[in-house]
């Protein structure tokens, strides 16, 4: 008996020993980086030749620091405050409006926001702003120009203005608001009996708005609901608890927080009374649509309580909290990953293996892990949610995108207000023929990189060829090569019309009719949801 409890006591100190030595090297570590970084600190503004830029010495530091640890944890200064209101919940003080700034130019008004301060004091599309507070815009940079329109809710921000109807000039006196960019931008009826409820965002109230707008399309005869989450980065997770409370039983498990010891595990049930429990839903999700975003599709999905349409979604299974730290800057830290209702991580197996656009890449099934829905289907973790239907999503030329990104596209529909003092209900407008070719004599005197995916692949072949000594004994075909994929700027432009007119006709709406009238618009075109609506959902 006593060689036993010795032998226990042994085996006891083999295990315990380590954990508590674990303990001390870890504080230990702490302790002597913190001591490192001072001497070298130290010793810099002792020896250094010049005087150190210790601003950005610091934020650089703080910045790679923190990138060790995962791409949300960030440091935000107090300088930068007014930044960490508007990414929590999509708010600043200003008077409402998105400016338009090329370089040694006046600032243009390129959207007022429906019912925003610019809005009621008359500034639209193509209104220049010569001045703000007195202070010429010709000399300030984009970003001055916008630090400048935004202040405090209640003060006055003085601007002289060029009208684009007429060309008065003329000064307008603007008191600033809070100004909230809206995380619902459509409720609407897609036929007589789908509602569409599109959804950009997860900031405070959304779900009050979501059930607001279900109240809104029911009376209107609603028989089915989308929910469209596509590009739907996330936000606040009490807030996509609930939305899903709207649809599921009360006391329903939506998720589960796992932070770094077993008391910060937390699980999340809906606490009020759905609205409809029945309704057959669709989530429409993509590789844009994290975070919150998966909360809602994963609890929707592990539940059974409606068919999830789509793509692959971004996977972001990490809750961040903001943490208050000295000088009254804030440290948005990941404190836990969470968990849908089967048990599912929707976090990424790693950081490296994604796509372009930073979403899932392939994970194979031997990583990955089976769960189960609530009625016995199989769904697995990995990264993201993937949905019951999968969907393609819209492929665009590299033209398309270089039209948008060069500003090309902005422009031209700048130049389109101000020859246009109306355009028809956006039900009825359509850009024509006839506008197309004044757009193509348009983008023909515009600077911007048209050429085609393939043929820069072969400008990067040729300098390839070139390193490697083989340019001339190919010379003749890449020659031939070259010739057949060279196109001039307009040819290619009428090639790609299909794909660049739902663009100019979103942009436009907008300009006259507001945010609702692009989506109107861009449903038009929606193809992705076109084939959801008339796939067959998942029969509970």
């Amino acid at each position: 008996m006593k060689r036993f409890f010795v032998s226990a006591l042994a085996a006891l100190a083999a295990v315990t020993i380590p954990i508590c030595a674990s303990g001390q090297s870890r504080s230990f570590r702490l302790g002597q980086w913190v001591e490192i970084n001072n001497s070298i600190l130290k010793e810099l503004n002792r020896s250094y030749v010049d005087t150190l830029p210790l601003d950005r010495m610091m934020r650089s530091g703080i910045d790679a620091m923190l990138g060790n640890l995962d791409p949300y944890t960030i440091y935000i200064p107090e300088e930068e405050n007014e930044d960490l209101e508007m990414m929590l919940s999509k708010t600043y003080g200003g008077i409402g409006a998105i400016i338009y700034k090329q370089v040694d130019s006046n600032v243009v008004i390129n959207e007022p926001y429906y019912g925003s301060p610019a809005w009621k004091n008359g500034l639209v599309c193509g209104d220049e702003i010569i001045a703000i507070d007195g202070m010429p815009t010709k000399g300030l940079a984009a970003a001055e120009s916008s630090d400048r329109m935004k202040g405090k809710p209640g003060t006055t921000v003085n601007f002289k203005v060029k009208k684009v109807r007429g060309g008065d000039t003329v000064d307008v006196a603007i008191v600033r608001e809070r100004i909230h960019i809206p995380d619902v931008e459509y409720v609407g009826m897609l036929d007589d009996t789908t509602g569409y409820i599109r959804q950009s965002g997860f900031t405070e109230n959304v779900s009050g708005i979501i059930r607001d707008g279900y109240f809104r399309l029911k009376g209107l005869g609603m028989k089915r609901l989308v929910l469209d989450l596509r590009g739907n980065g996330g936000g606040l997770m009490n807030e996509a608890i609930g939305i899903v409370s709207l649809f599921v039983p009360k006391g329903s498990l939506v998720v589960t927080a796992k932070g770094n010891t077993p008391e910060s595990t937390r699980e999340y049930r809906t606490t009020t009374e759905p609205v409809d429990t029945l309704i057959p839903l669709i989530v429409m999700v993509d590789s844009g649509s994290a975070s919150s975003s998966e909360i809602v599709s994963g609890a929707i999905q592990d539940m059974d309580r409606g068919t999830i349409m789509g793509q692959r979604t971004y996977g972001k299974g990490l809750v961040q909290s903001i943490r208050p730290i000295t000088y009254n800057g804030q440290l948005k830290v990941t404190t836990a990953k969470y968990y849908t209702p089967s048990g599912r991580c929707v976090q990424a197996i790693d950081y490296s293996h994604r796509n372009e656009d930073g979403s899932v890449g392939h994970i194979p099934d031997s990583l990955t892990h089976e769960f189960k829905t609530a009625h016995g289907r199989t769904v697995r973790d990995g990264g993201g949610i993937t949905p019951d239907v999968t969907i393609s999503s819209p492929s665009y030329s590299r033209l398309v995108y270089s039209l948008v990104l060069s500003g090309v596209i902005d422009n031209y529909v700048l130049k389109y207000v101000r020859e246009h003092d109306s355009i028809p209900a956006v039900e009825d407008f359509h850009f024509s023929d006839e506008d197309f070719e004044d757009f193509i004599a348009f983008a023909a005197t515009q600077e911007f990189d048209y050429r085609s995916s393939a043929k820069t692949f072969f400008d990067q072949m040729k300098k390839e060829l070139e390193k490697d000594g083989l340019s001339e004994s190919v010379q003749a075909e890449v020659d031939a090569l070259g010739k057949a994929l060279d196109m001039d700027k307009e040819k290619f432009i009428r090639l790609k019309k299909n794909e660049i007119i739902p663009f100019i006709e979103e942009e436009i709406a907008v300009r006259y009719w507001y945010q609702e009238a692009g989506v109107k618009v861009s449903l038009r075109y929606d193809d992705q949801l076109r084939e959801a609506l008339s796939s067959p959902m998942i029969d509970f």
